[in-house]
């Protein structure tokens, strides 16, 4: 090392990656960027695990640029730093979620909403403005911009696409107090999971005690929502088409109900009850029969992705004025509230640790819905 400031690491990044669409993933050896000015490079401990893997490795979405290294629930330790990076140090620890860079200057950067910009770089297979591709966090580290956003210094300290987990400490430890025992592995499926279900949450307001929530499929994104919704005082249904949910949503979750979504007696018994749906499903299924459920001026929001097309019905929406919505991972600024509303309220993802090894397998299992509720991979121990 040669101070605080600056560790010189070698580019040649060690990772697991997919080679056509097959998915199949094996050790793979490539080029990381140089550290410029504003970046910090991230040595990788843990990685999530999500369906996005499955998607871009076998090519579902056919746009996979091979090959292909997965994921952006990374989390980590700062192990070199660009001159200009001010309120970082080597040795914190962060995390870095589905955008490694953005335009930074459109109207949704300018407010934190990064996910809504034109120019976003994402982590997995996005285009970086040096023209290479990116490549996620089934890696041994990764390098990032650390952009700052000068009209938050009073009131938030940091906006970046790394994500101080115990450096906020430092700055702001009356706003952002993050414990040290926070472990990194459960923090990792914040980063996508988490976000995704917290963002629209409290975009349309539903933390507020009180509230009636539903919550559609029990898996990674699920599961988190359940989670929130108690944290914030409201009164939660599962809905799931798996009786073998039923345990765990009303007994390790906390759920005040839970509904076989394909009983129709128990479904009907529940129209015009709740106030706020989040639809985490993957599989097709009825976006009417859950509208119906809906108070008036309630809102569904869309967070899974259940097929290309959707059918709904005008009356969905016209009668009761109820509207659905959707929402896609979330910025800097709502990641990091979700960050300290998390580690204040001793909120962690319910998850499965497994080497890297076992990644082949692993996507296997999540394509069949065969884990709860969050695959991680301890990338530091397993990955030579």
């Amino acid at each position: 090392m040669t101070s605080d400031k600056v560790m010189m690491m070698s580019n040649n990044c060690h990772g697991w990656a997919a080679r056509d669409d097959s998915g199949l993933l094996s050790p793979y050896e490539f080029e990381r960027r140089s550290v410029g000015g504003n970046d910090v490079s991230v040595k990788i401990t843990h990685c999530g695990v999500c369906y996005a893997d499955v998607a871009y490795t076998r090519n579902k979405r056919k746009n996979t640029v091979y090959p292909v290294v997965p994921r952006h629930e990374i989390v980590g330790i700062i192990q070199e730093l660009g001159d200009e990076v001010s309120k970082f140090k080597i040795g914190d620890h962060v995390g870095v979620g589905p955008f490694v860079d953005s335009c930074r200057e459109c109207v949704h950067c300018d407010v934190g909403h990064e996910e809504h910009c034109s120019k976003a770089t994402v982590t997995i297979n996005g285009t970086c403005k040096d023209g290479t591709l990116s490549k996620g966090g089934y890696s041994s580290f990764i390098v990032v911009h650390d952009r700052i956003f000068s009209k938050f210094c009073c009131d938030l300290s940091l906006k970046a696409f790394v994500v101080s987990y115990l450096a906020l400490n430092k700055y702001h430890p009356a706003k952002w107090s993050i414990p040290d025992k926070y472990p990194l592995a459960l923090a990792a499926p914040l980063l996508c999971a988490g976000v995704t279900v917290y963002n629209p949450m409290i975009h349309h307001k539903i933390n507020q005690p009180g509230k009636s929530l539903g919550v559609v499929g029990l898996g990674g994104l699920g599961h988190m929502a359940v989670k929130f919704g108690k944290a914030f005082g409201l009164n939660v249904t599962v809905f799931s088409i798996s009786i073998s949910k039923k345990d765990d949503a009303l007994n390790m979750l906390k759920a005040d109900k839970f509904v076989l979504s394909s009983d129709k007696e128990q479904m009907a018994a529940l129209a015009h009850s709740l106030d706020f749906i989040v639809d985490a499903a993957s599989g097709d299924h009825s976006f009417n029969l859950y509208m119906s459920l809906l108070k008036p001026e309630g809102v569904l929001a869309l967070v899974g992705v259940p097929s290309e097309k959707i059918e709904l019905s005008p009356l969905s929406l016209l009668m009761g004025a109820r509207t659905i919505s959707g929402s896609a991972v979330g910025g800097t600024k709502r990641t990091q509230e979700m960050i300290e509303f998390c580690a204040k309220h001793e909120i962690y993802p319910k998850i499965e640790v497994i080497p890297i090894q076992y990644a082949n397998k692993a996507l296997d299992r999540l394509e069949k819905g065969d884990v709860k509720y969050r695959f991680v991979i301890d990338i530091e121990n397993s990955l030579e």
